[in-house]
This record gives C-alpha cells, sequence and structure tokens, in this order.
C-alpha cells in the first residue's frame, strides 16, 4: 500500500492513500461537533480516521471507536497508532456498520457518509465506496448511530444540502432530533455546498440555525473563519 502522511495543526500525523485520503469537509465536521476530553465516542466511515484523529489533534482522549468497512483505511489508522502511542486510546475496527453491535453508552457519534446514490464512476473500488451509497446509506448509519448512543447522546453528520430533507426523515426514523445545524458557502451570498447537523437521541424538537460557514474572504482567500477552524475547531 502506498501512502503519505499529512500533520494536524497541533502534531498528530494522518496517514492517508490514493483511495482513503480527507477533504474540508471532514474537518469542518470534526470541528462542528467534537466530544469533551473523557467522552466516549465513535467515527463511523472512518476512512483513514481523520475524524477520530482530529478529535485527539483537539485533545480529546476519551475512548474512540473508529469503524470502517474498507481493510486499508483501518490499516492507515493503525499505521497512525503504532507510530504514536498517544493514539492507544482509538480503536479501528473494520467491520460493516450493519454488523456493528449497539451498546447504548456511546456519548457522541459521527459520520461522513457516502454522498452519492447513482452508479459508482470511481474506477477505485475503494473510492467509490467512500463517495456512493452501497452497503451504506444513510438510513443505515443514522439507525448504527442510534444503537449506539445513550439517551441525550449526540449525532454529527455532513452531507449536501439537497439532501437535508432526506437526512432529517432519516433521522426522525432513528429517533433523533436534530438540535444544531450549519451552512458551509464559497462566499456569502453564494449557495451552501454543504451542511453540519447535530441531533440527539430521544430528545424533543428543538433546532438552532448556527452562522454560515464561510470558506474565502473577498480576495478567494481561505477566510479567516476557516483558518480559526483548521486550528483551533469551532
Amino acid at each position: 500500500m502506498d501512502y503519505s502522511a499529512e500533520t494536524l495543526y497541533n502534531g498528530t500525523s494522518v496517514y492517508v492513500s490514493g483511495a482513503h485520503r480527507f477533504g474540508t469537509d471532514a474537518m469542518l465536521l470534526s470541528a462542528f461537533c467534537r466530544p469533551r476530553r473523557a467522552e466516549r465516542a465513535v467515527d463511523l466511515c472512518s476512512g483513514c480516521g481523520i475524524v477520530a484523529l482530529r478529535w485527539h489533534d483537539l485533545g480529546h482522549r476519551g475512548p474512540c471507536l473508529a469503524v470502517e468497512k474498507e481493510p486499508e483505511g483501518t490499516a492507515l489508522l493503525e499505521l497512525a497508532r503504532c507510530k504514536d502511542p498517544e493514539l492507544a486510546h482509538i480503536l479501528p475496527l473494520c467491520m460493516d456498520l450493519n454488523e456493528l453491535p449497539g451498546t447504548g453508552e456511546e456519548h457522541l457519534v459521527a459520520a461522513n457518509p457516502p454522498y452519492f446514490t447513482g452508479g459508482r464512476a470511481s474506477p477505485s473500488p475503494a473510492r467509490a465506496a467512500a463517495r456512493h451509497e452501497g452497503g451504506c446509506t444513510l438510513e443505515q448509519v443514522a439507525a448504527a448511530a442510534a444503537r449506539l448512543l445513550r439517551d441525550g447522546g449526540r449525532f454529527a453528520l455532513c452531507h449536501r444540502p439537497d439532501q437535508l430533507a432526506r437526512v432529517c426523515a432519516a433521522l426522525a426514523a432513528a429517533r433523533l432530533e436534530p438540535k444544531r445545524i450549519a451552512f458551509a458557502k464559497q462566499e456569502p451570498d453564494g449557495a451552501p455546498w454543504l451542511f453540519l447537523l447535530e441531533a440527539q437521541k430521544n430528545r424533543r424538537p428543538g433546532l438552532r440555525f448556527e452562522p454560515d460557514i464561510l470558506m474565502a474572504d473577498e480576495a478567494g482567500r481561505p477566510s479567516a473563519q476557516l483558518q480559526k477552524i483548521y486550528k483551533e475547531g469551532m
């Protein structure tokens, strides 16, 4: 397996391959909803483990399960753990999330699920699995999160804005009540390209809209808001 290393702001290394990389959406997700230092957390559809590793980089030290179906993604996270003993609290698990047993004990579950429901255009099976729903649908992700969470536990995900209604329906079916939402935009007057949503298990309705996340300033450079998120979280 060919791989390379990228370093997060506080020094945590993330190992990536051609099939398992990470983008801005994963960075925003890990900053939008993060566990307190000792809380129990799970990263579903973890890929190379970026969300779990970013949480660690931001100070999380509680038990953290990183669930990924593709063996190469799990191997990349195992490599990071082997090279950094401080990552011992993160447990990589190569498993189909549909077979994941529920603990009912987790404080936080996050997922950066596949966005597309159409055919697999990528020549790489691993990249296609990361981008297109197959054995990992939105509804299955929500159901797995619900099995894992304690009452009041939080579930966070990011997705495409045109899928917002479907996301809310899937969450409702899993007894996950939307509580916070933020939209990411390239510019203030532009349409959002991503939304970030936090839900809670078995809670009453009450959704809070948070300020938009602007990706670029007037000159087209990364915005001060985005730079702060990459350094400190949200």
